[in-house]
């Protein structure tokens, strides 16, 4: 029987989690769903992540709304997902905060994008028709910026950590609570999908930027929150060899000339035996393996998902 392509066959709801990080701070996770999370200023709140639709983020701020009832000022996505960002207009915030390579993506592949990951994620996308349009930031900024969190709460930092799972991504870092949302540049627990990726920079110099943070919590796009500096030196350091054994693996396949498939039967196997049970390793692996044959080839900007496109590498490096 061929396999179900991407996760269409993942139809069961997954247990959410919400956790009180520290006074005020707050991280949804969901058994390798997309987490998201909110910091309280003094008398607003910051959001992190928007997820795929308005009805799916009513669901997590209905969670919220049970510790805190203050209104949301800033939405800040750490990249350009539709599965990450199409939510937004639920939140009613008045500012919209992104990188802004991140705005340059939604422009140039939103509407690709959307229907890509519709197809591949269908259960993500509660209530599909609820969804206004492409999400568009009200601010962007390419280094870093600081939102002043008001009386004595500090400030929440954000920043933009090099290349890495797209081109956009940036992490939010709270010093003095020591937690860091970090997006999609770390999963705890959960495999990695890089099919938007610049593999050789994010597992180099990107996941240095975000080690040198030293964070005590670490809040990854997928998997449990990371406690404590071991465990989030972990996360981190399983990032980083998903990475490594994806880069040496397809380069050994391509040097000895061999096709796009025996570089993904080999990543297959060395990856599988420790990660091929975590959420979405089968999903993402052939995208993963895709974009990295592209970049090993000289493909500098990863080319654009379509709907089509998914479906013919599936069938190719399916057995």
């Amino acid at each position: 029987m061929p396999r179900p392509f991407a996760s269409s066959a993942d139809l069961d709801e997954k247990e959410r989690t919400l956790e009180v990080l520290a006074d005020g701070v707050y991280a949804l996770t969901a058994e390798g769903d997309p987490n998201v999370g909110a910091v309280e200023g003094e008398d607003f709140l910051v959001c992190f992540e928007a997820l795929a639709t308005p009805a799916a983020a009513r669901d997590w701020l209905a969670v919220l709304r049970e510790h805190t009832d203050k209104p949301v000022r800033y939405l800040v996505l750490s990249h350009y997902h539709a599965v990450r960002t199409l939510g937004a207009s639920a939140f009613g915030a008045a500012t919209i905060i992104a990188h802004d390579r991140t705005r340059a993506l939604i422009a140039e592949r939103g509407r690709q994008d959307w229907e890509s990951e519709y197809a591949r994620m269908p259960r993500l996308f509660k209530e599909p028709a609820g969804i206004p349009g492409l999400t568009w930031p009200t601010v962007t900024f390419s280094g870093t910026l600081t939102i002043d969190l008001g009386g004595d709460r500090g400030d929440l930092d954000l920043a933009y950590c090099g290349r890495g799972h797209t081109e956009g991504d940036l992490v939010a870092w709270l010093p003095r609570r020591h937690i860091l949302f970090a997006g999609d540049l770390v999963e705890t627990q959960a495999a990695l999908y890089t099919g938007d990726a610049f593999h050789r920079e994010w597992a180099t110099g990107t996941l240095d930027h975000v080690a040198s943070f030293g964070a005590r919590t670490l809040v990854g796009g997928r998997g449990a929150v990371a406690h404590g500096r071991e465990a989030v030196r972990d996360a981190i350091a399983q990032t980083r060899e998903f990475l490594e054994v994806m880069i040496a693996e397809v380069t050994r396949v391509r040097e000895r000339g061999g096709t796009l498939k025996a570089a993904f039967d080999a990543v297959h196997t060395e990856l599988a035996p420790r990660y091929g049970r975590w959420p979405i390793f089968e999903h993402c692996l052939p995208f993963d393996v895709s974009r990295l044959w592209d970049e090993l080839e000289g493909v500098e900007r990863p080319r654009i998902w379509t709907a089509e496109r998914d479906r013919e590498i599936w069938a190719e490096l399916q057995d």
